[in-house]
């Protein structure tokens, strides 16, 4: 059920919890790649590193239970989203205890520990977005999710890796333990109503209620079509970025330089972009958002391919970095946008989920595969071939991506 809260506070507390997502996820994704080149690791095993991300690909399989169970007294999606945000807080906090610095071991089970956290949360608050927001309120939802999802990375990301080139591992774990418990003071004071009757699946036993989630998308018309969709339209980007870091460090860039170009520039960029994709979706309407972010998100990666051919200097490689955050949040605030319209209300944490996981496993498997692509072509080849495959992506929604005129709840977009 929607809630009486007025537009403004519903985007702030998703502002809070999609930026307790993005940080540690920041620090997996952009700066775990950087310390661990500087470590002397190969390109393919940096990359095969990405697979601890796997709990975003699996999480489709426990959430329609949190759709169904929650918490009475602390709420059917708060009662995940606090635990769950107290324990990967206190796990990262608690790897800063030793006095000798984490092994790569270590690392890398704490890592797989708080995607499991930080996965499970996100079905919960996906959920919670979708019971919040009006179908009008979408949009800019989904502008605000991305923004400050993408502020949270350059939080975990960036600016974490200044921490960590200037005061080492036990300030930067306690640092990123803290930007969590800060991120969860919002959540902390919100009341969430009690969930329908309807919506909790009271009625419904619990393995109906898992084939249900689980099935309807195999029954679905038009699935396999929607899901190449969403498998192409951010795979390519992430082929680009899952190399962009360490390029970054090959072609002579410092941690530092990498930190502010990823915190300073990727922040400002890719807030803005997030912001302004999410604002314009309704005007544009949904296939043309899709169509016109997509393709400057095509022309954004290929920059990063002109930039390796030439041997860019810092300002340059600054002002890429900018272009290519600023069309990324665009086209992603779009593409949810649209994945959220297609969740039904009693199964929209599960919906969502399946289609989130659709678009992780993609990105998981792309930024696996791209130290391989980097290592066998070079970059320039390499991120040429990425930004061919967000060309393709393009060309994908222009023939199969066809939704109503309007869409009302429970509707879903038409594929051919």
């Amino acid at each position: 059920m929607k809630t009486a809260l007025k537009t403004p506070l519903k985007l702030g507390l998703l502002t809070s919890l999609y930026l307790s997502q993005g940080i540690p996820y920041g620090f997996f994704t952009q700066a775990l790649p950087i310390l661990l080149r500087k470590q002397g690791l190969s390109l393919p095993n940096i990359s095969l590193a990405s697979l601890l991300a796997l709990p975003w690909a699996l999480k489709f399989l426990w959430a329609p239970l949190m759709d169904r169970y929650g918490s009475e007294r602390l709420g059917r999606r708060r009662g995940y989203i606090l635990p769950l945000q107290f324990l990967s807080a206190a796990l990262l906090m608690a790897l800063a205890l030793p006095q000798e610095a984490v092994s790569v071991e270590g690392l890398f089970v704490a890592v797989l520990l708080v995607n499991l956290l930080s996965a499970t949360q996100d079905v919960a608050t996906d959920g919670l977005a979708v019971d919040l927001l009006e179908r009008e309120e979408l949009g800019k939802g989904n502008g605000v999710q991305v923004a400050a999802y993408r502020v949270g990375m350059i939080l975990g990301g960036g600016l974490m890796l200044i921490v960590f080139d200037a005061l080492g591992w036990r300030p930067t774990l306690l640092s990123l333990g803290v930007l969590l418990l800060v991120a969860t003071v919002p959540v902390a004071f919100f009341r969430e109503p009690p969930a329908a009757p309807a919506a909790r699946g009271d009625e419904v036993g619990a393995s109906r209620w898992l084939r249900e989630s689980l099935l309807y998308w195999a029954r679905r018309p038009g699935t396999g079509v929607w899901f190449t969709l969403l498998v192409l339209y951010k795979a390519g980007e992430h082929m680009a970025t899952g190399m962009l870091r360490t390029f970054l460090v090959d072609v002579g860039l410092g941690l530092a330089e990498v930190g502010w170009m990823l915190g300073f520039v990727g922040f400002t960029t890719g807030l803005v972009g997030a912001l302004l994709g999410g604002f314009l979706v309704n005007p544009l309407g949904r296939r043309r958002a899709l169509l016109v972010f997509g393709t400057l998100q095509a022309l954004s990666v290929l920059l990063y391919a002109l930039a390796a051919h030439g041997g860019a200097s810092v300002p340059v490689l600054a002002l890429i970095c900018g272009v290519e955050h600023l069309a990324s949040g665009m086209a992603t605030a779009a593409l949810f946008t649209v994945m959220m319209e297609t969740c039904r209300p009693e199964h929209a944490g599960a919906d969502y989920t399946v289609q989130a996981c659709v678009v992780v496993v993609a990105s998981i498997a792309a930024a696996a595969v791209s130290g391989f692509s980097a290592q066998a072509f070079g970059y320039a080849w390499h991120f040429t071939l990425s930004a061919t495959v967000c060309a393709l992506a393009v060309v994908w929604v222009a023939l199969t991506y066809h939704p109503p005129r309007t869409l009302v709840s429970g509707d879903q977009p038409e594929v051919s």
